[in-house]
């Protein structure tokens, strides 16, 4: 039989690994940057400080415009991964679905992701 003290803690840690979550951020050339991170808040302060991803020193970020939680780290690196190989429109519908849980994107927001490259022929 198993004692409640090594229960408890398993459960705890289960919890935690589900804390991890995708993101998009629109930069400052209209480019989408994709990434994954356990820490939303902490992440964003070292891409506007050009520390961490390579790929904002040669660009900054301008807002969060997409959210993806409840993911392992494994699980939110496989999604990164497909959303990288997203192609732009792809993205913004992303960006425009109701997958999205950044609570801060607002609808101008999403229209000048959508129409960074100009308006779309369907």
């Amino acid at each position: 039989m198993t004692d409640k003290a090594s229960v408890l803690p398993r459960a705890a840690n289960l919890d935690d690994a589900k804390s991890w979550c995708v993101y998009i951020v629109l930069c400052t050339d209209n480019s989408l940057y994709t990434g994954i991170t356990n820490n939303v808040q902490a992440r964003l302060s070292k891409h506007a400080h050009q520390r961490g991803a390579k790929y904002f020193r040669g660009r900054k970020p301008r807002r969060l415009v997409y959210i993806e939680r409840g993911h392992t780290r494994s699980s939110a690196s496989k999604r990164e991964a497909q959303i990288k190989h997203m192609r732009r429109v792809q993205k913004d519908r992303l960006i425009a679905s109701w997958i999205n849980e950044a609570s801060i994107v607002d609808p101008q927001t999403r229209l000048q992701s959508i129409h960074a490259k100009g308006p779309r022929r369907v």
